[in-house]
């Protein structure tokens, strides 16, 4: 019986998770830059890639230093929206009545558009941190207890009945059943969170702001500077990036027998 081929080393490396992503990335880089040759668009319209990159480079620590602050606004705002967002889930997955007056509202403070009101936070809290935190505190807590209602409600009944057959207490079914089987979905959507909380620290960074990559934005819309501009994009890209990765490597520690299962349902596929 012939034994299975092992991979090669460029198989390896072309199926590592990362390498298909950046080779996607390096087309849409070398299409971008192509559509400019061809079509002739001007650099005030969209800047070359190579535009970019230069002012990467030069700008570098400017750029560095002025990601600290929306750095900062995210964790701050992503940390809140977790502290805060598991509980009301917990709330409103263990009582119909909370959900009654609770679920609905969560759903309708989504469709008000937090550009319109964060200059209020920026009125009655002034230009500091808080009102960059606010913003990412609310684009990043819905999903979190949306996610995080769904897994404690996908619980099983005869699981959780089971537990207290063997006279396990309230508290120790919940950390026992409840919570392990529902922190898959709460991790979904701390991921979702994560990235949306860099959206809401740069609204509050729009609104009112001397610093952070939001400001050197709306400086740079101000001035025509659109390679400084795409160069501000590529770091919230990074930051995203970045802060979901980490997201991801928590998620492997806590739970690492839902990852393995999942890895190897993506292998498999």
């Amino acid at each position: 019986m012939a034994e299975a081929k092992s991979p090669s080393g460029l198989s390896k490396v072309l199926n590592a998770a990362w390498v298909r992503p950046f080779l996607f990335l390096v087309v849409i880089v070398v299409a971008w830059d192509l559509s400019i040759r061809l079509f002739h668009i001007p650099a005030y319209q969209i800047p070359s890639p190579g535009d970019v990159v230069s002012v990467l480079i030069s700008d570098w620590p400017e750029l560095l230093r002025q990601s600290w602050p929306t750095t900062y606004a995210t964790i701050c705002g992503f940390l809140l929206s977790a502290l805060f967002g598991i509980p009301v889930a917990m709330l409103i997955a263990g009582s119909k009545t909370v959900e009654s007056y609770v679920y609905p509202l969560l759903v309708f403070s989504q469709s008000v558009p937090k550009i319109a009101i964060a200059p209020l936070f920026v009125v009655w809290f002034g230009f500091g941190i808080i009102p960059k935190v606010i913003s990412a505190f609310l684009l990043g807590f819905f999903p979190v207890v949306v996610s995080a209602v769904q897994g404690f409600k996908s619980v099983d009944p005869d699981m959780v009945d089971l537990a207290r057959a063997m006279q396990g207490s309230r508290f120790k079914v919940f950390c026992a059943v409840n919570l392990p089987h529902a922190m898959p979905a709460i991790f979904s959507g701390l991921k979702v969170s994560v990235t949306l909380a860099v959206v809401g620290a740069v609204v509050g960074e729009f609104v009112g702001s001397n610093s952070g990559i939001g400001y050197v934005m709306q400086r740079s819309i101000g001035t025509f500077d659109l390679p400084t501009m795409f160069a501000a994009l590529v770091i919230l890209a990074l930051l995203g990036v970045i802060l979901f990765w980490i997201v991801d490597r928590i998620e492997r520690l806590v739970i690492p027998w839902h990852v393995s299962q999942r890895d190897d349902i993506s292998f498999a596929s």
